[in-house]
């Protein structure tokens, strides 16, 4: 898990997860900014649980930092289930034996991600298959993966993704998932979505906490790295114009967001999907607190 270092929502998270952990269980929590609160922090719950905690840092990015924490755990199984939480993910009480329980021995999966106003996606039916429509319904917190796998793939690409040092701001866990389906093409059928009252796991909504004006910026860099996605992968062209189309009207669509920001989200897939961009920035993260 990856934290700039937020401690409130960290506190919550530790105080959700703790309990719930066995000796089994290894936690990586790896602290971009913030260090030494961050370490008290952890200090002050690791004696709450019997699973191992450890703090370590990382340069800025939260594929980069997934990579990292990932790759403190060495000598985990290869059967070994992997999450990656945010620090603002909360974990409800019971929802980490149900996620074992629902993952079986399915080598990837998914459970629901929701917030204050709901699910931040609806996730497919069971035994729908895994494929360049239904991918889309994936979002990092609630990505569930073997050890094995993740290594197969050499975990998330770190030049894209939240924080991460190019334009292109999201879309980690997509571009993930479509090399694992490229690399073995049963993912597709195998694929787990997990439907149970107790599997899911808290988080914010997307534009929580921000103005106007970071709403903005986050929409545009989000749509960037979801449009390089689009752009990287053998998307449609109907499906890549479409996705940059529909950003204009995603004020009327989804409630956390005004009128006027389909200017700033049409921007932004545009300029993913072309791959340039219109703006220079020396700072181009989507989250810069």
């Amino acid at each position: 898990m990856s934290t700039l270092g937020r401690i409130e929502p960290l506190r919550k998270l530790l105080d959700s997860l703790c309990a719930q952990l066995s000796e089994r269980d290894h936690l990586v929590v790896v602290a971009q900014s913030e260090q030494d609160r961050v370490r008290q922090l952890v200090a002050e719950f690791s004696p709450q649980t019997d699973a191992r905690i450890d703090v370590t840092t990382s340069g800025r990015g939260a594929s980069l930092g997934r990579n990292t924490g990932f790759a403190y755990t060495q000598g985990v199984p290869d059967n070994a289930l992997v999450l990656f939480p945010n620090d603002t993910t909360w974990f409800p009480p019971g929802s980490v034996d149900a996620i074992r329980s629902g993952m079986g021995e399915s080598a990837l999966g998914c459970i629901p991600v929701v917030t204050e106003d709901g699910p931040r996606f609806v996730l497919p039916p069971v035994g729908t298959p895994l494929n360049y429509e239904t991918v889309w319904a994936v979002i990092e917190m609630g990505l569930l993966i073997r050890a094995d796998r993740f290594r197969a793939l050499n975990g998330f690409n770190e030049a894209i993704g939240t924080g991460a040092a190019s334009p292109w701001q999201a879309g980690e866990s997509t571009d993930l998932l479509l090399r694992a389906l490229e690399m073995d093409a049963s993912v597709a059928q195998q694929f787990r979505w997990i439907h149970h009252e107790k599997a899911f796991v808290g988080g914010i909504p997307e534009a929580a906490g921000l103005s106007p004006r970071e709403r903005r910026w986050k929409l545009r860099a989000y749509g960037r790295g979801i449009g390089h996605v689009y752009k990287s992968h053998p998307f449609p062209i109907w499906q890549r114009w479409g996705f940059v189309a529909a950003g204009a009207v995603i004020g009327f669509r989804r409630a956390e967001y005004g009128v006027t920001d389909g200017f700033s989200a049409f921007l932004g897939r545009f300029e993913g999907v072309v791959g340039k961009t219109f703006r220079h920035a020396s700072d181009q993260s989507a989250v810069k607190r």
